[in-house]
């Protein structure tokens, strides 16, 4: 008896059985997004101090307008859960990387702000996360390898 994939969508049932080659691809890319999380986290961790999650955060911080974030639109930018979100910034408020500040128009609502300490640890540590990006998968790829493999990516990342 093979195994089945059962998708439930909200309009529609499909099944059908992954092939081999299907699997192992899978398997691949996973051991890769693994391997290559580790070492840039061990990369930023040994120089720096700083957690890949708590650099994720950071520049997340830094691309936003006014640095500053609502907790939730953070938390689903980072791929976090709230409440893993909520411990994150603990942990970086406590630091003096992030601090809290009250959302003006709802009482309930909480922004993160990149503090300028925040600002220069996450100015430092890109240096490191960026070479890091370079040696443990950039220079592995020729221009015509990474042009394909962004077009997977974007293929897989489209919700």
């Amino acid at each position: 008896m093979t195994a089945q994939l059962d998708i439930r969508g909200a309009d529609r049932v499909m099944k059908r059985r992954l092939r081999p080659q299907e699997l192992a691809v899978w398997r691949l890319f996973l051991r890769a997004h693994s391997r290559l999380t580790r070492r840039l986290e061990a990369d930023l961790i040994t120089e720096h101090a700083l957690p890949l999650a708590s650099y994720d955060v950071l520049q997340t911080l830094m691309e936003a307008p006014g640095r500053r974030l609502r907790m939730t639109e953070l938390a689903d930018r980072v791929l976090l859960s709230r409440s893993g979100m909520t411990r994150l910034v603990d942990r970086l408020e406590r630091e003096g990387l992030v601090m809290r500040e009250a959302c003006a128009n709802d009482a309930r609502g909480m922004f993160t702000v990149l503090t300028e300490q925040g600002y220069q640890r996450l100015r430092k540590a890109t240096r490191s996360h960026l070479r890091g990006i370079e040696e443990y998968a950039m220079s592995k790829l020729s221009p015509d390898e990474l042009e394909a493999f962004g077009k997977v990516l974007a293929k897989l990342a489209d919700e």
